[in-house]
């Protein structure tokens, strides 16, 4: 059984003997979420006793596109985050939240967000506007397009967006955190102005790693040869040994697609800390002006 300690992840666990699952594993697994489901500030039981109707619930949207994949894993968290709320009280696809998915491939250029400002902010600006007329709560697949959450926020679109920067700061204010390590595109790490993880600076020391440049190459080869070949999992695994931190954040929804080693640091998560803020508002009624009407 492996060691590691997750936050906010299901851990990546080998499977049994005769390839059955682990149940240590499942454990660990279901461990975790309530971890995240305790750090969204949920209680599972209250939530999905108090859930509002089907019908009657909240619609919550997703943007995608950078990567695609990363909008996959968001929604697949999202749906197990629902699962978590609602608990023994879970019927099936009656329980499920109305998601909507915008995947916009344009939004990759992200990765190199200062030299493509103008036109990622166009492109998701729009992306936002459209998704908006749909949903009443929404989040972005990307820890580096929230970097543009003011902006977004200042359209007065009929949706609110959930954005993974103060989900995170939420995070380190219930914990009571003092240090903690920031993996992410070279942008989210420098906690300048391009980073939506600058409101972190002042509530907590801020660990990077030493070769940023090499995280960033990692992030790309993820995105174009998914996490699990071998010589990236060695490379991530050897820059996580070299951090001195006893939490990290995974603020790229790349990352936690890697498998960890079973010796490698406490991590959390970011995107499964999102899911379980989306997932708490689809149980929620829709606000006043609801967006298009739904099927019965």
């Amino acid at each position: 059984m492996s060691s590691q300690r997750n936050e906010g992840r299901a851990p990546h666990q080998p499977d049994g003997p005769g390839g059955a699952p682990d149940a240590a594993a499942d454990s660990n697994a279901a461990r975790d979420r309530a971890a995240a489901a305790a750090a969204a500030g949920t209680d599972a039981a209250a939530n999905g006793a108090d859930a509002a109707p089907p019908g009657a619930r909240s619609r919550i949207g997703i943007i995608a596109g950078s990567g695609p994949e990363a909008g996959v894993d968001l929604w697949a968290k999202v749906l197990r985050a629902n699962r978590e709320l609602f608990g023994a009280r879970y019927r099936g696809d009656l329980d499920a939240p109305e998601v909507v998915v915008f995947s916009v491939p344009e939004l990759g250029l992200s990765m190199e967000l200062e030299q493509n400002d103008a036109r990622v902010w166009a492109c998701l600006a729009d992306t936002a506007t459209r998704l908006a007329a749909h949903v009443d709560y929404y989040g972005i697949a990307c820890n580096t397009l929230n970097h543009y959450a003011p902006q977004l926020k200042a359209l007065g679109l009929p949706a609110r967006l959930v954005s993974v920067g103060e989900v995170v700061r939420d995070y380190v204010r219930e914990r009571g955190l003092a240090r903690v390590a920031l993996l992410g595109a070279r942008p989210v790490m420098d906690l300048g102005p391009w980073s939506p993880y600058r409101q972190l600076v002042g509530e907590v020391a801020v660990e990077v790693p030493a070769d940023g440049e090499e995280l960033h190459r990692i992030i790309y080869d993820v995105k174009a040869r998914g996490g699990d070949a071998p010589d990236i999992v060695e490379r991530f695994a050897r820059l996580l040994a070299r951090l001195e931190s006893e939490l990290v954040l995974l603020a790229c929804t790349e990352l936690p697609l890697i498998p960890l080693p079973p010796d490698a640091p406490r991590t959390v998560d970011v995107t499964e800390l999102l899911a379980f803020a989306l997932a708490r508002r689809a149980l929620t009624p829709p606000a006043a002006q609801a967006p298009a009407e739904r099927c019965e």
